[in-house]
């Protein structure tokens, strides 16, 4: 049994004193760091070719043993594994990224450049698909038998559809047929419009699926119940009650779906020509450009962490009963 001094420190919605559940939020998220910066060391080793090739421009550079072998000695390629190990570790603890192999650049310099186009397009995406998720569990919901039906088939066709068939059909629709909206990708609303729409539509029909499911419950629950004894409409029952219980499991699926929409980035940022993470990702790894793989991917768990701690965050609040004894 706890203390009213125990008590009135923690904040609702927490078993634990905010501040615990700060550090352990913490230590979680440099737990999944290391364990990216170790998958990445090892994974990218066991690509076929020779990383001082990458540094030196490829293997169409036609660089000589000399050059390579410096080349080795300069970045501490030619040391044993688990000397490279630690080292790079330790740079990655004291915030150094490295020199992109392939630009000649601090990686840090060129995340800074491609870190706000890839937040711009997953944030618009998550916004969108939560709009787009809200709308359909609603009006599946109070369309009755023939409505829920319709509303489940198009979240399960829209939850399967790969990002880019998805990107091309609607190129080849709203960009060359119809000519209303650019191929190409660009900060203005035209631009961002395809790109936003490739990504947000398989998310929105998986969390449709789960508030519609969660809105149903809800609207057959006791409090929804009550709550219409007391004479309150439909209306009200869905704004003041039925909708904040359907919001809780999308909420704590939020921090999932931004690394969903993180790893879309891939294709879509590469289909449309847009400048970001993902395209340089991809890049990176076919060139083995290997500080720019790790920049990119840690920097890419880091915002998942921090989504997904934003999400528990917003989860708690919104329903003081989780996380309390």
């Amino acid at each position: 049994m706890s203390t009213p001094a125990a008590a009135s420190t923690r904040a609702p919605g927490f078993s634990e004193s905010p501040v615990r559940w700060l550090l352990g939020k913490i230590g979680g998220g440099i737990f999944v760091l290391w364990a990216v910066a170790t998958a990445i060391f090892f994974g990218i080793r066991m690509i076929p070719g020779d990383p001082a090739e990458a540094i030196m421009g490829g293997p169409g550079s036609q660089a000589s043993a000399e050059a390579l072998a410096g080349a080795r000695s300069q970045y501490g390629l030619d040391q044993p594994l688990y000397v490279q190990y630690f080292g790079q570790l330790w740079r990655l603890a004291t915030g150094d990224l490295g020199t992109s192999y392939s630009l000649k650049t601090p990686v840090s310099e060129v995340l800074g450049e491609l870190i706000p186009p890839t937040l711009i397009l997953a944030i618009l995406a998550l916004l969108v698909a939560w709009a787009m998720a809200l709308v359909v569990a609603v009006l599946s919901t109070r369309s009755g038998a023939l409505g829920s039906a319709l509303g489940s088939g198009l979240e399960i066709v829209s939850a399967a559809v790969p990002h880019f068939w998805l990107a091309s059909v609607l190129i080849l629709v709203f960009s060359t047929m119809l000519g209303w909206l650019p191929p190409v990708s660009t900060n203005t609303a035209a631009g961002l419009a395809l790109p936003v729409i490739t990504l947000a539509l398989p998310l929105a029909g998986f969390l449709g699926q789960v508030m519609r499911d969660t809105l149903m419950e809800a609207q057959r629950s006791a409090f929804a119940l009550s709550a219409r004894a007391r004479g309150e409409s439909e209306i009200g029952v869905l704004l003041r009650h039925s909708l904040r219980h359907a919001a809780l499991p999308a909420i704590a699926l939020s921090g999932w779906a931004f690394g969903s929409l993180l790893s879309g980035a891939v294709v879509v940022e590469s289909i449309f020509a847009r400048p970001g993470l993902g395209r340089s990702l991809l890049s990176a790894v076919t060139s083995r450009d290997i500080p720019m793989v790790t920049g990119v991917a840690l920097i890419s768990a880091a915002a998942y962490v921090v989504i997904m701690a934003l999400s528990d965050l917003a989860e708690r609040l919104a329903d003081p009963r989780i996380g309390t004894s």
